[in-house]
């Protein structure tokens, strides 16, 4: 995983406490990471985020004096000079009418509390790097829309170090087929076959997960 060689300034924004705390203990002491502040509304996510020069904000949805949505508005795509920030929605909602209001306001990522925790440090990394990162509970059309709205570009010296059948492997991932039963049977080949290609092309691809494979080939349009 590519990390970067200054620390990433971090603000957690959740009106939950016990939330912010898991959040807090999965970041510090993260290589690259300085976790500057938690808040528990979007107010108080804006000011912070300015104030602490932050990079990125882990930014809920429901919060009280205004909304994430809001706030993510405020900070990715301010209309007052000020410097945009990173903003990964992270939220318990898997609903299109939301991931589609993130898009609007400029989010970056969009990750679900309880299916990504084990994405976080990944998606902080990346959202620093100005990657899209989305959780792969998203459907594909938004997933793929999600990604174009980043500014991702083509990789095709990546694709071509892959065979033909891995990426039919990792279209039928980005597709929304998550299982590696349900890829084998779109692709009418074995479940083995499936976890080889997959497990090849994580390693060409020097990608760490499934989540990061189906966002690269959504990116890449395979």
């Amino acid at each position: 995983m590519n990390r970067p060689t200054e620390r990433i300034r971090v603000l957690i924004a959740d009106d939950n406490r016990v939330v912010r705390r898991g959040l807090r203990l999965q970041l510090e002491g993260a290589p690259g990471i300085h976790v500057v502040g938690e808040v528990a509304n979007g107010v108080d996510a804006v000011r912070i985020a300015r104030a602490e020069r932050a990079d990125v904000v882990l930014m809920d949805i429901q919060m009280p004096e205004l909304s994430g949505i809001a706030a993510t508005r405020l900070l990715a795509r301010p209309d007052d000079g000020s410097t945009a920030v990173s903003v990964i929605v992270m939220t318990s909602f898997a609903v299109e009418d939301y991931v589609r209001d993130a898009l609007d306001a400029g989010a970056i990522g969009y990750l679900l509390k309880s299916h990504d925790s084990d994405q976080l440090l990944g998606a902080v990394y990346a959202a620093s790097r100005g990657e899209a990162i989305v959780s792969s509970r998203v459907t594909a059309p938004l997933l793929r829309e999600f990604v174009r709205r980043g500014g991702e570009v083509e990789d095709p010296e990546a694709q071509a170090r892959l065979t033909a059948a891995e990426r039919r492997v990792i279209s039928a991932l980005a597709g929304g087929v998550t299982s590696n039963e349900g890829i084998a049977e779109s692709l009418q080949v074995s479940v083995h076959t499936v976890r080889s290609h997959l497990h090849s092309a994580l390693r060409k691809l020097e990608l760490a997960d499934r989540t990061q494979l189906a966002l690269w080939g959504a990116r890449n349009r395979v």
